[in-house]
């Protein structure tokens, strides 16, 4: 039995519309994997509240290596997809996660983030990092104390200074996944990744999902101000289907700025994205994802809506497309997007932690 259904019509907007769009090697730069044998059930506690949309879970139980490379198979036939690994975790399933991604990326060559936990010592993320082989670090807003409201939360809740000290030394990756409801535009977010460029320079820093600028209220004027202040700033748009904030990432900070991710497994949803109050809304087929009613960035549409609906991820590549024709730009812009810029930086941060290393061992 197949992972998932791929519909005539899925195949039919590939090979008519992106096959030939993309390169033929592709650098995944955020795709999540997890087994669910590693994680116990863990109801809420009394009092605590959920910080986290509920709708990916939906999606996906889990997402081993093998699931993950059988979607790239499923989604890209003939291309080589190449992903950054890490996890999905809480802090009581950190370890056997990690090992995990480990392991998966030791076995099969391909480079991977140790995801970290905000009470955790530089030291302590720098031994893992030159012990297993992870090119940096990532982390999540939903690990912050406890007692600190969702939305007060800052960056430097989820990844203190002590760490990204440390990153800054090793020249890592550091995947952020930023906080606060106004997302990109927030100016405590704004001006606490200029902070962080400016203190840790050597830091390999990445803003996934374009800051959570899912539609268009959520940019703001925060990339015109990155380009000014911070021009090697980079941005992943995985599960970003703003085609506005897709058009701005590229236009004021330029192609070799961005960054293509898939965020899988939850991008296998088949879902229609729109723009609706200053919220983003999916639209999904009925019955497909149980529980639509329990998350209010769901709805359900009609079964013949529904027909018509394809692959997260293929919009996203559309979404990505359309704002790159509109820009002219070029086939090696497009190859520097999907390849030749996630090559560089994931290059640097292991050569830059290979000398690290050495230089550890000669002190």
């Amino acid at each position: 039995m197949p992972l998932f259904e791929v519909t005539a019509r899925d195949r039919k907007i590939y090979e008519e519309e992106i096959r030939d769009f993309l390169p033929d090697k592709i650098i995944d730069i955020h795709a999540h994997i997890w087994l669910e044998s590693l994680i116990p059930p863990k109801p809420l506690a009394k009092g605590e509240t959920q910080r986290t949309v509920t709708w990916p879970s939906l999606v996906a139980r889990d997402n081993s290596l093998e699931d993950l490379q059988e979607t790239y198979r499923l989604m890209f036939p003939g291309k080589q997809v190449i992903p950054l690994l890490f996890t999905s975790t809480r802090r009581d399933t950190q370890g056997p996660l990690n090992a995990y991604v480990a392991d998966c990326a030791k076995a099969n060559g391909y480079p991977a983030l140790y995801y970290s936990m905000p009470e955790q010592s530089g030291r302590e993320l720098e031994q893992a990092i030159l012990k297993d082989g992870f090119l940096g670090i990532k982390s999540y807003l939903s690990l912050s104390p406890d007692y600190l409201p969702e939305k007060e939360l800052r960056i430097f809740d989820f990844f203190p200074k002590e760490q990204l000290r440390a990153m800054d030394r090793l020249g890592a990756v550091v995947m952020l996944h930023i906080p606060r409801d106004g997302r990109l535009r927030d100016p405590v977010n704004i001006a606490q990744v200029l902070e962080i460029k400016r203190e840790f320079p050597q830091i390999r820093l990445i803003i996934a999902h374009i800051g959570r600028a899912y539609v268009k209220e959520n940019v703001g004027n925060a990339l015109e101000i990155y380009a000014a202040e911070c021009p090697d700033l980079m941005f992943d748009f995985s599960a970003n289907c703003c085609e506005y904030a897709i058009h701005e990432l590229l236009r004021l900070m330029g192609p070799k700025n961005a960054l293509f991710g898939s965020d899988l497994p939850i991008l296998r949803m088949r879902t229609r994205r729109i723009e609706e109050n200053g919220i983003y809304i999916n639209l999904v087929p009925p019955g497909l994802y149980g529980g639509a009613q329990q998350d209010k960035h769901l709805r359900e549409v009609s079964a013949a809506e529904g027909e018509q609906m394809t692959f997260f991820l293929y919009e996203e590549i559309l979404a990505f497309k359309r704002a790159a024709a509109k820009l002219g730009l070029s086939r090696q812009d497009v190859q520097d997007v999907f390849y030749g810029n996630a090559e560089r930086l994931l290059n640097g941060a292991k050569e830059s932690i290979e000398q690290h290393k050495k230089g550890s061992k000669r002190g």
